[in-house]
């Protein structure tokens, strides 16, 4: 009997730190985004101003269905880096795309007809992820988590999909501080598994500070 208690003492304990961490980094998203947002502002203005000058620019914002928690779809929100037709000419060169699929669906900015000028410097900056202090906001994703997929890349997860899609996706992750587009699947599940395996406040906070460094030295960042 002694034992069976101590055991539902441990489940319980796990449970409130789990509902506490729940909170807590909630908490932190809705005051991070918050503060993000009026801190980068007049970034995503001078963005906003610069995006007029392009030919064939579309919408400022480029929106894509992805992966969220529990495998509810959502629209991630990016600053347009691509052309109108990116889709278009990428399929339109089966050799390229192929390339494209078995490069873990990337392409090296020299090779890929789709981004435009202001585009790759938006990329290379990571300028162009800003628009999802917007999804953090929102609740669609947090501030750290797994990168968010398209629907087509969580086959490389597989019989682990369901562990990938149990947590909110995010802005950053151990990925992105890892090598970003230099990490490739299948390495690249393994790592997004080990921030769901061993998520904590402490890590987020370590993740949030090392995602300020990868940005600054572009590691990874195409």
């Amino acid at each position: 009997m002694e034992t069976i208690n101590n055991k539902t003492t441990i489940s319980r304990a796990k449970s409130e730190s789990s509902k506490l961490y729940a909170f807590s980094k909630r908490t932190i998203d809705i005051a991070g985004s918050i503060i993000g947002i009026l801190l980068t502002a007049p970034i995503m203005v001078v963005i906003l101003l610069a995006f007029l000058t392009e030919e064939k620019k579309g919408s400022v914002l480029f929106k894509q269905v992805r992966a969220g928690k529990n495998g509810e779809r959502f629209h991630i929100y990016k600053f347009r880096s691509m052309a109108v037709d990116a889709e278009e000419r990428l399929k339109s060169d089966k050799a390229l795309y192929k390339k494209y699929v078995e490069n873990n669906y990337k392409l090296e900015p020299s090779d890929d007809p789709r981004i435009t000028k202001l585009g790759a410097f938006l990329r290379k900056t990571s300028l162009d992820e800003l628009p999802q202090l917007f999804n953090v906001l929102k609740g669609d994703m947090s501030l750290v988590g797994p990168r968010p997929v398209v629907e087509k890349e969580l086959v490389e997860y597989g019989n682990r999909v369901d562990k990938f899609l149990s947590v909110k996706p995010g802005v950053t992750g151990y990925w992105q501080v890892s090598g970003r587009s230099d990490v490739v699947y299948p390495e690249r599940v393994d790592v997004e598994l080990y921030y769901v395996d061993n998520q904590s406040l402490i890590l987020d906070i370590k993740l949030l500070v090392l995602t300020v460094w990868t940005v600054l030295i572009r590691k990874g960042a195409y």
